[in-house]
């Protein structure tokens, strides 16, 4: 029996890297024979605003998640969770972090602790999680200057906190304003490599 794999998009251009990136993946996993959904989230105009009713019932016996239904359960059913999206001033694009602000919540991705001590985990299906991101900075600053902010937010804070057993493995194109078509060939084959092991 296949895996299920869940690819968020989460960038507005569709002639962006990310999107042929996601081309790539979504072949690769295709290919494969595993089931495959694909969230563009940009496409499903996805409002990354958590409402008022949502953060109330944070902490409520049960929470509001009626109006992310359809992605609580692509999360909480995925295998493999792979994130793509552009890194912006060494974060996640607000309508990737409004995805998790929402879509991460308790009864669905973690519960809460009797006292209010460390989350307990609710995504013990999901095995793997893949981030691929694009950078316009080389990747000295990111890894020297910045200490790869966007990684340990999604391996320790995120992934970690919510699916501790799973793989959390990331991808960074960098220097992407000024890209050869040579380097891309040897990320895309990078890329390949990686999913092959996941497939």
């Amino acid at each position: 029996m296949g895996k299920r794999f869940v690819v968020v998009l989460a960038h507005p251009l569709k002639d962006s890297l990310c999107a042929h990136l996601t081309a790539l993946t979504a072949s690769l996993i295709g290919e494969a024979g595993h089931d495959l959904q694909i969230l563009d989230l940009y496409e499903r105009d996805f409002d990354p605003r958590l409402s008022s009713n949502e953060r109330r019932s944070y902490y409520a016996t049960e929470h509001d998640s009626t109006a992310i239904a359809e992605y609580a359960d692509l999360l909480q059913t995925a295998d493999v969770l792979v994130l793509i999206f552009p890194t912006w001033w060494f974060g996640l694009p607000a309508i990737l972090k409004g995805w998790i602000d929402r879509v991460f919540a308790p009864g669905i991705a973690y519960d809460h602790a009797p006292d209010f001590g460390r989350m307990v985990p609710r995504l013990t299906k999901l095995q793997s999680c893949l981030a691929i991101t694009t950078l316009g900075s080389p990747w000295w600053i990111d890894w020297l200057i910045m200490f790869r902010p966007v990684r340990r937010i999604l391996s320790r804070a995120i992934i970690g906190t919510c699916a501790p057993t799973a793989r959390f493995s990331m991808l960074s194109l960098y220097n992407t304003e000024k890209i050869s078509i040579g380097r891309l060939a040897a990320f895309e084959r990078m890329l390949t490599q990686k999913l092959q092991k996941l497939i």
